[in-house]
């Protein structure tokens, strides 16, 4: 009798356990709706699309961080996104500017270094002409990240 007792407190005791966490543990009242978490879909548009022949994508969540090394082999359209999870109208105006180079050697700028971008935007696009093996070095940037190389056709 004294056992069946004590289970039947312990199973009590795990239900009441149970009905608290499902509850949560929130300090907000009656009627308060809590914000929801970020989706998993809170990445940069440009890693989206399916990379086309001889496109290079890479992408960070801040930096400083290197990529590479890639082989490029003549003109590319550049284009890189920025994104603010927590606030997706964020225009990045007055943040901190997105700097990204390719360079001969992993994190160091050197005369044929070439720049790809310094700006304080949500997005960018340029054209470069790069050949040989070179890194991707994001020097500045407080946010996830996306930069996208393709190819231009008439290379």
């Amino acid at each position: 009798m004294r056992c069946q007792r004590l289970l039947g407190c312990l199973a009590l005791a795990v239900a009441a356990a149970a009905g608290v966490a499902a509850c949560g543990g929130s300090a907000a009242g009656p009627g308060t709706t809590m914000p929801a978490a970020a989706p998993d879909a809170a990445r940069p548009g440009l890693l989206e699309a399916a990379r086309a022949p001889g496109e290079i994508v890479v992408h960070g969540e801040a930096s400083p961080a290197s990529h590479g090394p890639f082989r490029f082999d003549g003109r590319y359209t550049v284009r890189f996104e920025q994104i603010a999870p927590e606030d997706p109208r964020l225009d990045f105006g007055g943040h901190t500017a997105f700097v990204a180079i390719a360079d001969r050697r992993r994190e160091q700028a050197t005369a044929d270094s070439v720049r790809l971008f310094r700006a304080a935007a949500r997005t960018g696009r340029r054209r470069v002409t790069l050949r040989g093996r070179y890194y991707v070095d994001v020097s500045f940037g407080d946010f996830p990240y996306a930069i996208r190389f393709t190819p231009d056709g008439g290379r």
